[in-house]
């Protein structure tokens, strides 16, 4: 079954076979929506075919994919995504809410949610025959797709920002990419990544350039989907979803993902969705507050490198995700996303400032009565705090050091 019928702008709605076009809309340079034969899988497939499958990943939703099965099960490939959903009690009471979960994307191979973008894109490669992959990256993107090309054999190329935390250029070179630090910011390594695929005619994987990201992060919306079946009632309240963002990608993702299983009629009501920005990264929430889709760049100054973006990729996207969702966009300054961290950690979730962003997001919506005590909550950890070990010792008291006795011991309890 040919589920992938090709892409529809995002902005103009002009449509495009599969060969037309591969990354923006040429006439307005909108992003691109892959559209999908809804029919097709309806009549193939029931909500039952999916949850009743074994494969513990995002492999699992591949009816609902516009990709085919890339092969290579015993490879991290095939370890992507199925990521857990712990439930907080704990800060649930403190924050005065009765139900918080939190959906921990450090599970994934390469520990950040962008894992799920790169195996479809590696996967996609493979069909088009593409020699090489490029990509710009603050560092978790080029890790994901560093580490999912190394599983199956595929040459990548990594653009990063010099500044990018050395734990993420770690994973870089240890997964055998080839990396190059741009003296510059995130959006100069954009550009060139973007100039490079175009003079090497290299297939390019930036977020939300290639509208194939969209199509992996929107499988966490899938997962969330079939972990409410079993976590809500059917008379609770509107899920309320906390995402953070820099590109806009991942929200936008996430709000695909949910859009599609409404048109396949297998979801009733779509969760409500909230993206927290960090004030210092803002262009977004800008267009939001100004009711405006005119997405203005900033300089961005955040020292959550994951959401620092001067001008997002998949702007008008992630805009739309809050706004048709009922949603907001939040904005915390980067002390309360250190401070989010430790929060995080005193409940066993180790959160890199990006992800950590998403729950700062929750504590402010509470404090301005943005959300209730009813609603049932889901926050988002987008990657791992060893990403960005300096930023997690921020965080938190330094360690005395101490001699090795017991009276040293006791002076320090």
């Amino acid at each position: 079954m040919n589920k992938f019928l090709g892409y529809q702008c995002s902005i103009c709605r002009k449509k495009y076979t599969p060969k037309e076009v591969t990354y923006i809309c040429p006439y307005d340079g909108g992003n691109l929506n892959v559209l999908l034969d809804y029919e097709a899988i309806k009549e193939k497939y029931q909500p039952d075919d999916i949850t009743c499958r074994t494969e513990n990943s995002l492999w699992r939703y591949l009816p609902l994919l516009p990709v085919s099965n890339p092969g290579g099960e015993e490879t991290p490939l095939y370890a992507v995504g199925w990521t857990p959903t712990f439930s907080l009690p704990t800060l649930a009471k403190k924050l005065g809410i009765k139900r918080l979960w939190l959906k921990d994307e450090s599970a994934n191979p390469t520990a950040s949610f962008k894992d799920r973008a790169s195996a479809i894109l590696v996967a996609r490669a493979k069909e088009i025959n593409a020699e090489v992959i490029v990509t710009a990256s603050t560092g978790n993107a080029g890790a994901a797709l560093a580490g999912m090309s190394a599983a199956v054999g595929q040459k990548a190329v990594i653009f990063a920002p010099k500044t990018a935390p050395v734990a993420k250029v770690a994973q870089l070179l240890i997964f055998g990419a080839e990396v190059m630090l741009v003296d510059g910011t995130y959006d100069d390594a954009v550009e060139l990544a973007v100039k490079a695929a175009d003079e090497f005619g290299w297939y390019c994987r930036n977020t939300g350039y290639n509208p194939f990201t969209v199509e992996g992060k929107k499988t966490a919306a899938f997962e969330i989907w079939e972990w409410s079946l079993k976590a809500l009632s059917q008379t609770d309240k509107t899920l309320t979803v906390f995402v953070s963002v820099g590109d806009g990608n991942i929200i936008s993702g996430i709000h695909k993902g949910f859009k599609d299983l409404v048109a396949l009629g297998w979801l009733k009501e779509m969760p409500c969705i909230f993206g927290i920005q960090a004030e210092g990264s803002a262009a977004i929430a800008n267009a939001f507050n100004a009711k405006t889709e005119e997405i203005l760049p900033v300089s961005a100054t955040t020292s959550a490198d994951s959401i620092s973006v001067d001008m997002p990729s998949d702007g008008v996207r992630a805009l739309r995700a809050v706004t048709e969702t009922g949603g907001q966009y939040i904005l915390v300054d980067d002390d309360a996303i250190i401070a989010a961290i430790a929060e995080l950690g005193k409940v066993g979730v180790f959160a890199e400032p990006a992800g950590a962003t998403a729950y700062a997001g929750l504590e402010k919506a509470i404090s301005i009565g943005a959300v209730g005590a009813n609603d049932p909550v889901l926050v988002i950890n987008t990657g791992s705090g060893l990403k960005d070990v300096g930023a997690a010792l921020r965080a938190v008291a330094e360690a005395p050091i101490i001699p090795p006795t017991l009276e040293a011991v006791k002076e320090n309890l």
